[in-house]
C-alpha cells in the first residue's frame, strides 16, 4: 500500500488523509457520472497504473502536471521513461525557454491527453485543483482533448467549502514540506480550479484510488 510522507497533521491528518468509505466513493463517483465525468476504480495504485495505461494508446502526445499520485503509482516514469509515448515534459525540458517559449507554451497548453490529480472531489460532483503556477489547470478546464485523473479516495470530501479546507488544512502544508525539502523554495495556493461539470462526453476521466495516494 502506498503511505503518504509526513502522516501526522493532527486533526487535519485524521480528517483528510485516511481512504473515503465505501458509500462515500460511490455518492462520489454517481454525482461525478451525473455531471458528465467518467470515474473507474482501482483497488491499489497498481491497478491504477494499469488501468490508466490501458487508457492511452501507444505513441499518444501525453502530458502530465506535477502530481505525487502520478508519481508514487509509477504513471510518470512509464510515460516519461518507457519510450511508449510522445511525452511532452522531456521535449520541453530539452527547449530553451528564451527562444522556444511560445512553442512550449502551445505544446503543454492543448496536449491530446493530461494527466494529473486534484485535490479534492465533492459529494456533489465537483473536482477541484489547485496550483501554484497553473500550468496543469488550462488543459484540465479546457485545453487538453482528453483528461485522466488518478485520485485517492481521501480526497472525497463533502462540498466545495470542505473541498477548500482541505487544500489550505492539508495538502498545502505538505506540497510546502515537500517543495522546501526538493527544491528549497515555497509553493502557494496561487490559482484554484473548479470543475462542476463536463460538456464533452468521455473528454475527463476519474480514476478512484482506494487508499492513500498524493496529497
Amino acid at each position: 500500500m502506498v503511505t503518504e510522507p509526513n502522516a501526522a497533521l493532527g486533526r487535519q491528518g485524521s480528517r483528510f488523509g485516511v481512504p473515503a468509505t465505501d458509500g462515500r466513493v460511490l455518492r462520489a463517483a454517481a454525482a461525478l457520472e451525473r455531471n458528465g465525468i467518467t470515474v473507474l476504480r482501482a483497488a491499489d495504485a497498481a491497478e491504477a497504473k494499469r488501468i490508466v495505461l490501458d487508457l492511452i494508446p501507444q505513441g499518444a502526445q501525453v502530458h502530465l502536471g506535477a502530481s505525487r499520485s502520478l508519481e508514487q503509482s509509477g504513471i510518470t516514469d512509464e510515460i516519461e521513461k518507457s519510450g511508449r509515448y510522445d511525452a511532452i515534459r522531456p521535449r520541453v525540458r530539452r527547449m530553451d525557454r528564451q527562444t522556444q517559449a511560445a512553442e512550449i507554451r502551445r505544446l503543454i497548453s492543448a496536449p491530446d491527453v493530461m494527466l494529473g490529480s486534484v485535490h479534492a472531489v465533492t459529494e456533489t460532483g465537483s473536482l477541484v485543483a489547485a496550483s501554484a503556477g497553473g500550468g496543469q489547470l488550462g488543459p484540465y478546464a479546457a485545453g487538453a482533448g482528453r483528461v485522466i485523473l488518478v485520485v485517492g479516495t481521501q480526497k472525497i470530501v463533502s462540498d466545495l467549502d470542505e473541498a477548500l479546507r482541505r487544500i489550505d488544512e492539508y495538502a498545502f502544508p505538505l506540497e510546502e514540506a515537500r517543495a522546501q525539502a526538493a527544491y528549497g523554495r515555497h509553493t502557494g495556493v496561487n490559482k484554484v480550479l473548479i470543475i462542476n461539470r463536463e460538456l464533452t462526453p468521455g473528454r475527463i476521466t476519474v480514476v478512484f484510488v482506494d487508499e492513500v495516494l498524493g496529497f
